[in-house]
């Protein structure tokens, strides 16, 4: 088993030797993990994995390749008791059905309402309306609808309606060193560009050599100048996790063109909406974090921001205090972005989502709206428009 695993790494091209195979075994045979597969996954990647940039293809091959074995996502820990959220049977609600549920009007409300659920509850609940379950119309619980929601103990989302979520989420950082399968992205991103030569004197000038062995009798007299490198600093942010999960490979690409492209360039990552704060390593986004106004005051205006999410999320993560899907924000996320708006000129929002669906979606209608209609789908041609802008 441990072979063909192996094998799944290096057809990954993930650089794993042999000798770091060997280092694996003889750790298993120490019994440094035995029985758990989530510490076989710790101890696995501690001995192949000698990059963090190749952490997310490792452990997309590991979840591929250990499939069924056992799930690496820890239990929830809270107050519900789990045999409430256990599924027993999905209902399938027809469109017509779905428009006849109510929500129950506003963010407050749900929140209120969940408090009392959890004080008067005594049992698990399935297919109904009310209590905190599986299956059913409630807006609390799992694996059922409604039009507003607070989603517990589900893996992932289905209809994409819950304005809260209460669950441990882990994010992972998007690959750095993805495979382009075109260039066009990198072409795109090449309008965005001001070269200048800068550093130590390490390039050949070839027109110069000419010129001073021409004027010095034919002796050869090398020239050297310093290399061009592009001038534009490039600030970018990254939604990840959620819907975002159906972009990644795409987004993985970008953001592999972008670390080509831009030697100047600064990146972090957000959930959904820009809030109070940012981070950099998604493992370590809740004790890590960077405040947002802390990253305005450091890179000046003359960075140009490249903003990149589905922006298909609760309106309330918007326009509300305390809308966020998974905090109790203190400001909405619109005050943020128009922070960042005021102190960035040169600002633009890339979607990955087709631009033909835009209009299903009020939340990515009313972001373009917030960035001035400077929205652009994440394709060639989207890119193209938002470097022309960004380079105007």
């Amino acid at each position: 088993m441990l072979i063909g695993f192996f094998l799944r790494l290096k057809e990954a091209k993930i650089p794993v030797s042999l000798n770091e195979f060997l280092t694996l075994h003889a750790a298993l045979q120490q019994r440094i993990s035995f029985g758990s597969v989530e510490e076989f996954y710790y101890l696995a990647r501690l001995c192949l994995v000698k990059d963090e940039s190749n952490y997310d293809r490792f452990d997309r091959v590991f979840a591929s390749y250990f499939q069924g074995v056992a799930s690496l996502l820890e239990m929830v820990e809270g107050e519900i008791p789990e045999h409430w959220l256990r599924l027993l049977t999905q209902r399938h609600l027809t469109e017509e059905e779905k428009r006849e549920i109510q929500a129950l009007g506003g963010l407050d409300r749900l929140l209120e309402t969940l408090k009392q659920r959890l004080e008067e509850q005594k049992d698990r609940h399935q297919e109904g309306g009310k209590w905190i379950g599986t299956g059913g119309t409630s807006p609390f619980g799992a694996q059922g609808f409604n039009p507003e929601g607070i989603r517990i103990g589900q893996e992932k989302s289905r209809h994409r309606r819950a304005v809260k979520v209460w669950e441990k989420r882990d994010f992972k950082d998007l690959d750095a060193s993805a495979e382009l399968g075109t260039r066009n992205l990198k072409v795109a991103l090449r309008r965005l560009r001001h070269f200048a030569r800068e550093g130590a004197e390490e390039e050949l000038d070839l027109s110069g050599t000419i010129g001073a062995t021409a004027r010095n009798a034919g002796f050869l007299d090398l020239k050297m100048v310093p290399q061009r490198h592009n001038k534009v600093k490039v600030l970018l942010f990254l939604d990840v996790g959620g819907s975002m999960d159906d972009h990644v490979e795409l987004c993985a690409q970008l953001f592999s063109a972008a670390r080509t492209e831009f030697k100047h360039l600064e990146y972090f990552y957000f959930h959904n909406f820009i809030y109070e704060r940012v981070w950099r390593d998604n493992r370590r986004r809740w004790d890590l974090q960077h405040p947002t106004e802390a990253v305005i005051r450091h890179f000046g205006p003359d960075y140009k921001v490249i903003i990149v999410g589905d922006a298909s999320m609760s309106m309330y993560e918007i326009l509300t205090a305390g809308g966020s899907v998974e905090h109790l924000n203190p400001e909405p996320g619109s005050a943020w972005l128009g922070r960042l708006l005021g102190h960035y000129r040169k600002a633009v929002w890339i979607n990955p989502v087709p631009q033909r669906e835009w209009g299903h979606t009020e939340s990515i209608s009313v972001t373009a709206k917030l960035m001035q209609g400077r929205m652009y789908p994440l394709t060639p041609e989207g890119l193209d428009r938002a470097m022309q802008f960004l380079n105007s």
